[in-house]
């Protein structure tokens, strides 16, 4: 269990970017794989769930997680909804104790929030589809609806696929660019021609901050280049595989 520095002072959060370490699961998706859409056993992944949300102190009754789309679809969670019946979105945003919201990825970046002073908390699946339609902004404009002060909200970007891992071909910048000039700075040559390696981590902490967050901390964890403690898409598939499991990032209010 990894937290962020400026997620763990307020004494009214509780919040963990989890590993793949401490559960059930067998290969491969050993151990603490927390997707039910990953093909693993569902009672093994909702008994990683639980143990997963002890080990940070929540219930895991409270766990709130979504089916995933990289959209930029928020939603306002009021009450964890009944097992099974997740909303089809990438970002929650919620105002009410006892609500645990959790992102699942497996190099995308989980994104946690939370103005404390206005009692606000967010969490934001953020791969580059995502990140670049949006997501970001979106979450923290549906935070600033229920009271938060984007100059207020503290912003952990957790561990995903590392610039030093993350190769992308001659196609990939030019969304990003199209932006603006200055998104040049999240690219830079791979050693493969034409190809260049992709800073998501430091693009996604450059979203926040134009969506007027000031306090931002980025996680140092490269999740492909770390098969010991984080599950990984990309390296997967340069393994020759096909199945993989997820990573469960958390944030709550305390009751």
């Amino acid at each position: 269990m990894l937290t962020a520095e400026i997620l763990n002072a307020p004494r009214e959060l509780r919040h963990a970017f989890f590993t793949r370490e401490g559960g059930v699961s067998a290969a491969p998706y050993d151990s603490l794989n927390c997707g039910y859409g990953s093909g693993d056993d569902r009672g093994r992944v909702s008994e990683n769930r639980a143990r997963a949300l002890r080990l940070a102190a929540l219930h895991p009754d409270s766990l709130v997680t979504a089916y995933q789309t990289h959209s930029t679809r928020v939603a306002v969670v009021e009450e964890p909804p009944p097992a099974g019946q997740w909303p089809r979105v990438d970002a929650f945003v919620a105002n009410r104790p006892g609500i645990t919201l959790g992102i699942l990825t497996a190099d995308c970046a989980p994104v946690l929030l939370a103005d404390p002073d206005s009692g606000v908390i967010g969490a934001a699946h953020a791969g580059w589809r995502g990140a670049l339609d949006g997501v970001v902004g979106e979450t923290v404009a549906a935070m600033a609806r229920l009271g938060a002060r984007p100059q207020r909200i503290a912003a952990a970007v957790g561990p995903c696929i590392g610039k030093d891992s993350y190769e992308v071909g001659p196609e990939f910048p030019g969304p990003f660019l199209a932006q603006g000039a200055a998104r040049a700075r999240f690219f830079r040559p791979a050693a493969r021609a034409g190809h260049f390696l992709f800073d998501l981590a430091g693009y996604v902490a450059a979203l926040l901050a134009e969506a007027g967050v000031e306090t931002i901390e980025v996680l140092p964890f490269d999740t492909c280049a770390d098969p010991e403690r984080f599950f990984s898409w990309r390296r997967t598939c340069h393994e020759g595989g096909t199945a993989y499991g997820r990573l469960l990032s958390a944030i709550a209010l305390e009751g």
